[in-house]
């Protein structure tokens, strides 16, 4: 989640209630992501979850995800790509420039993302992006048995891994990443936990290998609404 630009939504949101919760998702906890939320300086509340307990409650497969949340703690859009595009793979891997169309897609995509948000915060339940609650749960995913027991192996690889047991976590973390394919926190994460001393493990070449497999899959699947 990219913090200023939350910052700046939420200063001029805040007035009509609109409150962003920002969490980080790594094993490392306060090591890895406090320094970046100190940096930003945020004045909204920045979590981190060590646990990944957020995104197995919401269904969250990568970062930046979002949920929104009303006032009397309903679901009104299930997890999904947070004003993101897959312009990012455009990006050269030494010099991290992005071609200027590139930059444009990400740029218009992440504007209507926050105009949706603001129209949301003006007009709640009437906001067209508001889902009905047919829709919302048409678009969540009820957890079938690949997705809890790739959650307790991923869960058991990171305890592993926290009591010195690094090469018996590996099959755990690799167990969890087989039965759901699609959770790319998952394969960041063990990414991370594999080279605990290399702060670019998380997007090194593995992860990149991993992104050109897709091929003409979407790695931030669209919201067609927004």
């Amino acid at each position: 989640m990219d913090l200023p630009v939350w910052q700046a939504l939420y200063q001029e949101l805040e007035a009509k209630n609109f409150v962003p919760v920002a969490v980080a998702f790594d094993g490392a906890g306060n090591v890895a992501a406090e320094p970046w939320i100190k940096a930003a300086n945020p004045t909204y509340p920045c979590l981190i979850d060590t646990r990944h307990l957020v995104a197995e409650l919401y269904d969250m497969v990568n970062v930046p995800n979002a949920v929104w949340i009303d006032e009397n703690g309903k679901i009104v859009r299930p997890a999904e790509p947070a004003g993101v595009t897959d312009s990012f793979r455009t990006m050269d891997r030494k010099t991290f420039a992005m071609p200027q169309d590139a930059v444009d897609e990400m740029t218009a995509k992440r504007s209507a993302y926050q105009n949706a948000l603001r129209d949301w915060a003006e007009n709640g339940s009437r906001s067209r992006f508001a889902l009905s609650e047919a829709e919302v749960l048409r678009r969540m995913h009820t957890p079938d048995d690949d997705r809890v027991r790739a959650a307790a192996n991923f869960r058991l690889g990171q305890f592993l891994n926290e009591t010195g047991r690094g090469a018996a976590a590996l099959k755990y973390l690799d167990e969890a990443q087989r039965l759901r394919p699609e959770s790319w926190n998952y394969r960041r994460q063990a990414l991370s936990l594999k080279d605990p001393t290399n702060p670019l493990a998380a997007g090194g070449p593995e992860f990149w290998n991993a992104v050109d497999a897709l091929g003409k899959e979407k790695y931030y699947p669209a919201a067609d609404d927004i």
